[in-house]
């Protein structure tokens, strides 16, 4: 694809833009389960800045899908605690979730021809997919990983909390090998999910704007 820098005036701010509505919405539900940790150490805001893991950051905008800097959350506050990590890991890909369903009815019901308008669109659906699918992997340190350990019995749970130290190096070795070696691991699981869920939201005319990511 030629070097085209709209490109990348629509793609950078999209992805501060999923990974901001990401770790608020983790932030807002941990207040509202009784953590104010993350409102106190300056988190639960809208700014991008204090949000962004430089490797997540990375790789969402290379690969479609990453994480961000994790929101602090004290669970001594949470009233059920097993409960309420659960509520708070899922709250950050539902919210991206709920931003792919506005885009795709955007894109279903108000088809503008602006193409900036059009990308934008485009890159909201699929970012916030990525990013939501993407962290309910079970896999540390994605949100995934505490939802399971927490659904688990204690026992079992015990034993998942030792796999989790290896998580992130494990994360990355298959975010390398699916890239580099072509294995195809995580095209394989999100790609799938991705464009149903795209195509549920946006319908048809889904695919009359996918072309213009090879522009």
């Amino acid at each position: 694809m030629p070097f085209d820098i709209t490109y990348y005036i629509v793609k950078i701010p999209v992805l501060l833009f999923a990974i901001t509505v990401h770790e608020y919405a983790h932030g807002r539900a941990a207040l509202s389960l009784g953590d104010p940790t993350a409102k106190q150490m300056g988190r639960l805001t809208l700014n991008p800045l204090p949000h962004i893991d430089p490797v997540g950051a990375i790789c969402l905008f290379l690969f479609n899908f990453g994480w961000a800097k994790p929101v602090p959350v004290d669970i001594r506050y949470f009233r059920n605690t097993r409960r309420d990590i659960v509520i708070m890991a899922l709250a950050g890909p539902l919210a991206n979730i709920c931003v792919a369903f506005l885009a795709g009815l955007l894109i279903r019901f108000l088809i503008l021809p602006f193409e900036i308008y059009l990308q934008v669109l485009l890159w909201l659906i699929l970012m916030n997919l990525g990013l939501g699918i993407f962290n309910l992997l079970p896999l540390p340190p994605l949100d995934g990983s505490h939802v399971l350990e927490n659904i688990l019995p204690p026992a079992a749970a015990l034993k998942y909390r030792v796999f989790r130290r290896y998580g992130p190096l494990i994360l990355i070795g298959v975010i390398l090998l699916d890239n580099f070696a072509h294995t195809g691991i995580i095209s394989r699981i999100l790609i799938g999910p991705m464009l149903y869920l795209a195509h549920l939201f946006a319908g048809d005319n889904l695919f009359f704007l996918l072309p213009l990511l090879r522009q």
